[in-house]
């Protein structure tokens, strides 16, 4: 696993770490994402070589927590783009099961391998445009001393707040997936279940190491 994968599995249990039903519209998106890395840390620094050695319990803990922070039904629908509307219910039910699952398998592998110094919340944040909207960035400084710019698309819905998007080094990963599922579609015929069946934890990788 390359560095941008683990880097993305650092960013995915930071918000999931200390994130629970009270992260609602009273708290900031800032501060839910500020508290997120704080308890994070708490959690990760000594446990490494656990995880590494109790991978279920850690896809546990990545499975548990992901259904408080991400808006999968609205992410499921944004990357299936304008093939959503023709797809069965089921269909669109299962492509979201099967893309979450795509990134706990994926990405939970890189939180014991990634070395990271610091993940640091911006203090000059982007004024919302939209009242039920919000965008949040941060940094992640590796041990080599790189830096990764990091921007969380966030959405108020059901007064709390979830990520709908993320932004990693440039690289736009709703965009990413979608012209994945896109390309895969033309690829099976437009053959929903051929795609979703298909849909595996490479779908992803390589167009993001492409872009590192």
């Amino acid at each position: 696993m390359t560095r941008l994968p683990r880097l993305l599995a650092i960013l995915l249990l930071a918000l999931m770490a200390g994130v629970t039903a009270q992260a609602s519209a009273e708290r900031s998106p800032e501060q839910m994402i500020r508290d997120s890395i704080d308890e994070l840390t708490g959690q990760i620094e000594g446990r490494r070589d656990h995880f590494a050695q109790n991978m279920d319990e850690l896809e546990a803990l990545v499975d548990d927590s992901l259904e408080q922070i991400a808006d999968f039904r609205y992410i499921g629908a944004s990357v299936m783009g304008r093939y959503f509307a023709n797809a069965t219910p089921q269909q669109r039910s299962r492509f979201v099961e099967t893309f979450r699952q795509t990134l706990i398998d994926t990405y939970a592998k890189g939180l014991v391998t990634f070395d990271y110094r610091e993940l640091r919340v911006l203090e000059n944040q982007q004024s919302r445009r939209y009242e039920d909207q919000a965008s949040v960035d941060m940094e992640v400084v590796a041990e080599d001393g790189s830096v990764y710019p990091v921007s969380y698309t966030l959405r108020l819905s059901d007064g709390q707040w979830k990520v709908v998007n993320v932004i990693v080094n440039g690289i736009n990963l709703g965009l990413t997936f979608r012209n994945q599922f896109d390309q895969a579609m033309r690829d099976n015929g437009r053959d929903y279940d051929a795609v979703i069946d298909g849909w595996s934890p490479e779908v992803g990788v390589e167009e993001l190491e492409q872009g590192a």
